[in-house]
C-alpha cells in the first residue's frame, strides 16, 4: 500500500463560551451538519420517544429507494385497499379499490402526512404492512440506529414503536441524499385528482418551508402521547437537519427549530478541503484496458469550523490500494484520512474516475511486447 502524505493548514479561532443552549421546552432535539456529520447542539438525544409522523421519513426512504432500484416506478398505478382506506388520523382520502400514481401517493406522504397514502405504499411495497415494517426495521439496522424500533409505517401510536432524535436525523440525513424527495418536502401546495370532482388540496403541515428561508423539508409528527415533533432540513450554504420532539404546540416546535438553525448558520462555517471533482492522482491499473486512472474522492472533504475560535492545523494523509481490473466508479481504491492537530477525524474513501474493463490475454501480451521492444 502506497502512503502519500499532504499537508493542509486552516487557521481556526475556537472561542472558549459556555455549551448553547437551544430548544429549551423540546423534550429532546438534536443539530447536525450532514456532510461532516457534525453534532452542533444535542439534548436527550437518544431518548427512546414516540416519533409519531416523522416515522413517515423512513417510510419516504424506502419507497425512493425503491425507485432508483427500479424495483417500482413512479408511474405505477396503486390499488388503494380497505385498510388502508380505513387508516385514522390525516389522510388524502383514499377510496378502496381507488388507483392512485406512486408520484401522488408520495405527495400525499411527504406533502399532506397521508396515513392512508402511506400504508397502501407499505402493501405495494412490502407486500403487507407488516413485511415492509420488517424492511424499515432492516434499513435502520444498516444505518447503525439502536433507538428506533418500528411497528408501523406512519406513526399512530402503537405499543413499542419508538425512535430518538439522534436516530431521526441520521434517517433524514439519508433522506436529503436524494434530491427529488426534497423536491416534494419543499412543496407548499399542491393538489390531488385534478380534473376530477374529487380534486383535494394539499398543504405541506411543514410551514418551515414557506416561512423560513432554505427550509426544504422534511417532516412534522404529533400524538397526544409524542406531542409536536419535527425534523427540519435547510441549505444555506451548507445543509443542517434539526430534530424537535414533545414540543407542546406546533408554534413552539416552529420556533425552537428556527432558532437552531439561526444560530447554527450565524456562528459555522464549512470549509471545503478537498472538492469531490479534484483529481487526486493517477494510479496504474494491473490487467486492465487501461495502464492507469485518475482518481477522486468519493465525496466532499470538510470541516465544519467555528467563525472565531483558536488556531487548529488540519493535515490529511492519502492511501492507495492496488487496482486491478475490472474496477468501477464508485469502487474504493484507497483513503483520505483527515487530521485535527495531527489526530484522524474522519476518513473517507477515494474512487476511480471511470470504468475500466479487465483487458483479454491477446491485449495483455501485445502491450508486454510493446513494452520489451520500447524498452530494448
Amino acid at each position: 500500500m502506497k502512503k502519500l502524505l499532504l499537508f493542509l493548514t486552516i487557521i481556526l479561532i475556537i472561542p472558549s463560551v459556555k455549551a448553547v443552549e437551544l430548544a429549551p421546552q423540546a423534550k429532546s432535539a438534536i443539530l447536525l451538519e450532514t456532510s461532516t456529520g457534525s453534532i452542533i447542539f444535542e439534548k436527550n438525544s437518544h431518548d427512546k420517544l414516540s416519533p409519531a409522523s416523522m416515522t413517515k421519513m423512513m417510510s419516504m426512504l424506502l419507497i425512493i429507494e425503491n425507485i432508483e432500484k427500479g424495483v417500482i416506478n413512479w408511474d405505477d398505478m396503486v390499488r388503494a385497499s380497505k385498510n388502508a382506506k380505513d387508516m385514522g388520523g390525516s389522510q388524502i382520502l383514499l377510496e378502496e379499490g381507488e388507483e392512485m400514481s406512486v408520484r401522488d401517493l408520495f405527495k400525499g406522504i411527504s406533502i399532506a402526512s397521508g396515513n392512508d397514502a402511506v400504508v397502501a405504499m407499505a402493501e405495494y411495497i412490502g407486500g403487507t404492512v407488516e413485511e415492509f415494517v420488517n424492511m424499515m426495521n432492516k434499513r435502520a439496522e444498516s444505518l447503525g440506529l439502536k433507538d428506533t424500533l418500528f411497528q408501523n409505517p406512519h406513526g399512530l401510536e402503537e405499543e413499542n414503536h419508538y425512535s430518538s432524535a439522534y436516530d431521526m436525523a441520521i434517517i433524514a440525513k439519508e433522506l436529503v441524499k436524494h434530491p427529488e424527495v426534497l423536491k416534494y418536502t419543499s412543496t407548499y401546495e399542491d393538489y390531488l385528482r385534478e380534473g376530477t370532482n374529487k380534486k383535494l388540496w394539499l398543504v405541506n403541515t411543514n410551514k418551515l418551508v414557506r416561512f423560513y428561508k432554505g427550509v426544504d423539508g422534511l417532516k412534522t409528527g404529533y400524538t397526544e402521547d409524542a406531542g409536536y415533533c419535527l425534523t427540519a432540513t435547510a441549505d444555506k450554504g451548507f445543509r443542517l437537519i434539526a430534530v424537535v420532539m414533545g414540543e407542546e404546540t406546533s408554534e413552539l416546535r416552529n420556533k425552537e427549530v428556527s432558532e437552531m438553525l439561526d444560530y447554527a448558520y450565524s456562528q459555522y462555517n464549512l470549509n471545503l478541503i478537498i472538492d469531490d471533482n479534484q483529481i487526486l492522482s493517477k494510479q496504474p491499473v494491473e490487467k486492465g484496458t487501461k495502464k492507469e486512472v485518475e482518481v477522486n474522492s468519493i465525496e466532499d472533504v470538510t470541516i465544519l469550523t467555528k467563525k472565531v475560535d483558536k488556531t487548529k492545523k488540519y493535515t490529511y494523509d492519502i492511501t492507495y490500494d492496488k487496482i486491478v481490473a475490472p474496477i468501477h466508479i464508485g469502487d474504493k481504491v484507497g483513503t483520505i484520512y483527515l487530521k485535527e492537530d495531527g489526530k484522524d477525524i474522519k476518513q473517507i474513501d477515494i474512487t476511480v474516475r471511470e470504468n475500466i474493463k479487465k483487458a483479454n490475454l491477446l491485449s495483455l501480451y501485445l502491450r508486454y511486447l510493446k513494452e520489451v521492444f520500447i524498452f530494448s
